[in-house]
């Protein structure tokens, strides 16, 4: 099994240390455009299998995608993070060509890999990516939702003062502050509803919380966040690599489910070693779906942006 991770920032850097540590491939790929950037953390995890008692062999390449060759799963956390204030809406025109090179550049070597796509905007980047490649539609997978709905197990967890792990809870719709929709209404601490332990101000705030995970911790720390996100690309990594049928919230191409079509949004989807193999129909309420046409909508948007560039 080969994995390749591109991009070398926080992020992808994070992502590929939670690959190696885990062993979910024999040889594991840090690729990125900066001079160095990628063989040093490459050689930087390397030292640390010794401590952590792991035996992935990493490898770091400064853009020469022959080294990733016959890749099995690829990341890509390419393109630009976000700054205080900043959306990322904002970072279409930048990313989109990033994205869209590192995914053509990726299958010329790989022609077999599935992708994972983390950049932002993620909705729109994981559509670009379906539409430039031709890729069958389960090869490609956004990985917003693993990340939101992690944000809203810590939100729940921090009212419940329950542990994160004890908890299930589901966002859809877009990977973006107005777009996610948490769905409190599903949500459980072993299989007790929330909304039975919760106040109805308490279930609003965790909701607006989860919503603007993201754009806290950029506004805490200066930029994006890439603990979080690491994880949350590795354990989709690991499902399709071990076969784990884990159901992820993930955005993948929607044709009819969810009352969408011709867009990639995040849905509750079954993951394992082909990549995504089904969509889960949560049954929305009125309420729900009309959350959902409207995140549809602003995700739409955006993508109508990519006719422009």
């Amino acid at each position: 099994m080969k994995i390749t991770v591109v991009g070398a920032g926080a992020v992808g850097a994070t992502t590929a240390d939670n690959i190696a540590r885990k062993e979910l491939c024999e040889e594991l790929v840090l690729l990125d455009i900066k001079e160095g950037i990628a063989e040093g953390k490459a050689q930087d995890m390397t030292q640390t299998a010794a401590l952590l008692g792991f035996d992935t062999r990493i490898t770091g390449s400064t853009n020469d995608y022959a080294k990733t060759a016959g890749s099995d799963v690829v990341v890509i956390t390419s393109g630009l993070p976000r700054k205080p204030g900043m959306t990322r809406e904002e970072l279409i025109g930048v990313n989109a060509g990033i994205v869209k090179g590192v995914a053509e550049n990726i299958l010329r070597y790989s022609p077999d890999a599935i992708i994972i796509v983390v950049s932002n905007p993620m909705d729109t980047m994981t559509y670009l990516a379906l539409q430039s490649t031709g890729l069958p539609k389960n090869r490609i997978i956004g990985m917003g939702g693993a990340l939101d709905s992690a944000r809203f197990k810590y939100q729940l967890s921090q009212h419940l003062g329950a542990s994160p792990a004890d908890l299930n809870a589901t966002v859809i719709g877009g990977h973006g502050d107005t777009t996610m929709i948490p769905l409190i209404r599903y949500a459980t601490w072993n299989s007790i509803p929330v909304t039975e332990l919760l106040s109805a101000e308490a279930q609003q705030q965790i909701v607006a919380d989860t919503m603007v995970g993201g754009a806290t911790l950029t506004k805490l720390i200066g930029t994006s966040a890439w603990y979080a996100p690491g994880a949350a690309a590795a354990s989709v990594v690991e499902s399709i690599v071990r076969d784990e049928k884990k159901l992820i919230p993930s955005c993948v191409l929607l044709e009819g489910e969810y009352g969408q079509k011709d867009i990639c949004l995040g849905v509750p989807v079954v993951i394992g070693k082909s990549g995504w193999e089904k969509i889960i129909d949560y049954k929305l309420n009125a309420e729900e779906q009309a959350l959902f046409n409207k995140s549809a909508d602003a995700v739409r948007s955006m993508n109508d942006v990519l006719k422009t560039l």
